[in-house]
């Protein structure tokens, strides 16, 4: 497994992702934002922050304007500011992020979590890239001093975050599947469809909002524009 090395150049900003409207769609499909804890979660977290034998451990999505962690050992805040997030330059590589010591960092050696009564040091963030190849957030241990994992700590975190993107991903089906099976009030005329906020909007729209979509054509409609005369 490979983690991606150091560069110097880095801003203490995470500069926004060139997909940055496509990872927020994909992170909002999965409707797990501001949710209740789950024990599932819980525990994988748990597990983390054991075999890394670190105080801290998170799973940790990005959203437009924060981090909020689903599951969470050794920290009693629910979320931080994604300008100072730690996990908003991990989500930018597909490798694991590992700071051995942050004040050794220039991208967050001034960090307010760095310099503040935190004190973080030591930090390393497996993105959750999920099925679109979008990653929505981390998995990441955190220690308030500098450290070095080893390669078996480092390939266990790995194992971690692939069972997070599992468990994401299953939540992804049920939604799905619930979708599906939900009869759609339509509307007779202009075939637009009533949400759960009591709003209409076009079905495509609606269809895009739950379940991914791709477009395509069918047999018929592929062999009609085939066998079209042209010009027409």
């Amino acid at each position: 497994m490979k983690v991606s090395a150091f560069e110097p150049r880095g801003p203490r900003k995470a500069p926004v992702p060139a997909n940055e409207a496509e990872r927020l769609h994909a992170l909002r499909l999965y409707q797990v934002l501001d949710t209740a804890s789950d024990q599932a979660f819980d525990d994988l977290t748990q597990l983390a922050a054991t075999i890394c034998e670190v105080p801290i451990a998170l799973i940790s999505l990005v959203d437009e304007h924060r981090q909020w962690f689903k599951a969470r050992v050794g920290l009693d805040a629910a979320e931080t500011d994604r300008d100072v997030a730690f996990c908003a330059h991990a989500i930018l590589g597909d490798e694991m992020m590992v700071v051995e010591d942050a004040t050794r960092d220039p991208r967050f050696a001034d960090n307010p979590l760095v310099q503040g009564e935190l004190g973080i040091r030591f930090y390393a963030g497996a993105p959750l890239t999920v099925a679109t190849g979008l990653a929505v957030g981390t998995v990441c241990v955190v220690d308030r001093k500098p450290r070095v994992l080893s390669a078996q700590q480092l390939a266990a975190l790995d194992i971690i975050r692939r069972t997070v993107v599992h468990l994401l991903e299953l939540r992804r089906a049920r939604i799905d599947l619930r979708a599906m099976t939900e009869l759609l009030p339509l509307c007779s005329w202009c075939r637009s469809v009533k949400s759960a906020d009591g709003t209409w909007m076009d079905l495509q729209r609606y269809v895009e909002q739950v379940v991914p979509v791709t477009h395509s054509m069918c047999p018929t409609c592929f062999a009609r524009e085939v066998h079209k005369p042209s010009g027409s």
